[in-house]
């Protein structure tokens, strides 16, 4: 049995795209706009011992697993016609053995996989407890240690790497993300001498435009040590020292009290559903009486608990987990927090995708000289399969805004939003 014969056996209805491999053989119509070619023999292994996403991520990312027609930098095209085509089916257990036999048996021993690929949970669980400080430390470093340069191609100026508001449908991506933060200035009602915190504050552009547009004085604090270093670079060119500082400080080792607002754009995505009471009572903490609580991150569209992907996990974030806006608001509330308003940006987050898909394309070679080929196609994909996620209602984006009552139960907050 030749490999093509063996694609064309596991997938009802057949291939929506032309499948060549190296021993020559195919399969899927001739015609097909979108290929794919394996290149070699751990290429094989890697589809052999990882079936179905991850094992066809490990030979993408090696360079084993070629995609034509779609730029490795924006594979969209290719993983919608995927998904909504092809169909694998699990073989009977003799078919199985049929199948490995045929294609050669020593493909069954896993190869190494590529250098970007991080340990899988249970060997975490080794290096330390999952979302304590030091493992949280360093998944961090894993996703967004990889190189300033690089983020500053894909992300554009603005060095958001955040969903943002398209305010109107040609919006640029740069106006975008300016709207995101304005939006979110505007539903914490800053004001200038107002003091605000930032957790998980990524390259600083959050920090930067509160202190720049309303004259607050900020504090951000983030994980990664590159984003730290380039959020004081930028804040000293900006002239704004004297009201942002960036610290490269764990949210909750920040003791300071009494902020007017706290804003927390994609961190909650990292510290666990289990740790939610005691993430928003710290970040309750640190608000006065009538502040405001801005909690900004990816969600699903239901409650129950469901463990990432691996390829999300082993390639872009360790340890992420997602869960629906309910069991955030559920949380908040549980913490003494008032919920005010709650807001989807799902398709915005979709548009925000595609346009870092672009800057992708654009920046190629620059990316691949700067982290490698086999990163940037990392990047390619999981950009794109977000898109597609987030496009079809498998992923949302919610603000929850909310505010930490007097004791009397005054908020500040108006009868109808202001913003």
């Amino acid at each position: 049995m030749s490999i093509g014969d063996a694609m064309d056996r596991l997938v009802r209805g057949g291939l929506p795209v032309r499948f060549t491999a190296y021993d020559g053989s195919s399969a899927g119509p001739p015609d097909a706009a979108i290929g794919m070619h394996l290149r070699n023999q751990r290429g094989l292994s890697f589809l052999m011992t990882a079936p179905g996403d991850l094992g066809m991520a490990r030979a993408y990312v090696s360079g084993d697993l070629d995609l034509t027609g779609v730029h490795p930098g924006d594979p969209y095209d290719a993983l919608v016609l995927l998904k909504d085509h092809t169909k694998f089916r699990v073989p009977t257990p003799a078919e199985a053995l049929h199948i490995a036999r045929s294609l050669g048996l020593s493909h069954l021993r896993p190869p190494a996989p590529p250098p970007q690929e991080h340990l899988p949970r249970w060997r975490r669980a080794v290096e330390g407890l999952r979302h304590s400080m030091v493992r949280d430390a360093e998944v961090i470093s894993h996703h967004y240690d990889v190189s300033n340069r690089f983020y500053e191609k894909v992300l554009g100026p603005s060095m958001a790497y955040t969903c943002a508001l398209y305010e109107t449908p040609d919006a640029s991506l740069e106006e975008a993300q300016a709207a995101k933060f304005d939006l979110v200035c505007r539903k914490l009602d800053l004001r200038p001498g107002q003091r605000l915190l930032d957790v998980g504050c990524g390259w600083g552009t959050m920090v930067r435009h509160a202190a720049a547009a309303y004259g607050v004085k900020a504090l951000g604090v983030t994980l990664s040590l590159e984003q730290a270093q380039w959020a004081k670079e930028a804040i000293d060119r900006e002239g704004l020292a004297d009201l942002a500082e960036v610290r490269h400080l764990d949210y909750r080792d920040v003791v300071e009290t009494g902020f007017d607002a706290v804003s927390s754009i994609g961190l909650t995505e990292h510290i666990g559903v289990r740790n939610y009471p005691a993430y928003f009572t710290h970040l309750r903490d640190r608000l006065k009486p009538g502040g405001r609580l801005l909690n900004h991150s990816i969600t699903r569209p239901s409650n129950g608990r469901k463990e990432t992907g691996a390829f999300i996990d082993r390639y872009v974030f360790p340890d992420g987990e997602l869960i629906g806006s309910g069991t955030i608001i559920t949380a908040m509330q549980d913490q003494g927090l008032e919920v005010q308003h709650s807001e989807n940006l799902r398709l915005h987050y979709a548009a925000t995708l595609r346009d870092w898909n672009r800057n992708l394309v654009d920046h190629w070679d620059e990316c691949v000289a700067e982290v490698g080929e086999g990163t940037a196609r990392v990047w390619g994909l999981y950009i794109a399969g977000s898109r597609v996620g987030f496009e079809r209602d498998e992923v949302e984006l919610h603000q929850v805004l909310a505010t930490r009552n007097d004791a009397d139960g005054r908020s500040g907050f108006p009868m109808r939003p202001d913003w």
